[in-house]
């Protein structure tokens, strides 16, 4: 099921515009990380809490970046918005709030309860 050409513009603006704001918060953490002060003996143990947050905020940064970018591929080549899963056309309104998603809400729901049986 392929998209309009209008449709596919657009989807292709929005996914950009979210990689690039995205791209931008990471180059903020990591400007931020690199503006630390030097912690001393009291505020190293809360230093070091915080500078891993960001560390971790920036990981699950770029891997939406990748989420991104590979929602872009599906956009140009017009099936951005089928689930890669059932194939079936995923909610607009999901697509909204996770503009990066490539699958419908029943096969995400799948895919986490997977892979939640597979860490226990």
């Amino acid at each position: 099921m392929k998209t309009t050409a209008t449709q596919q513009q657009i989807d292709i603006e929005k996914l950009e515009l979210s990689r690039n704001e995205t791209v931008k918060e990471i180059r903020h953490l990591r400007i931020e990380l690199r503006n630390m002060a030097e912690p001393s003996a009291d505020e190293a143990d809360m230093d070091a809490y915080e500078r891993e947050k960001t560390w971790a905020l920036i990981r699950t940064l770029e891997r939406k970046v990748d989420s991104v970018e590979h929602a872009l591929r599906l956009a140009r080549n017009g099936t951005y918005g089928i689930c890669e899963s059932c194939s079936n056309r995923i909610d607009p309104a999901r697509l909204e709030i996770i503009p990066e998603t490539t699958l419908c809400l029943e096969c995400q729901r799948q895919t986490e309860r997977r892979n939640k049986r597979r860490r226990l």
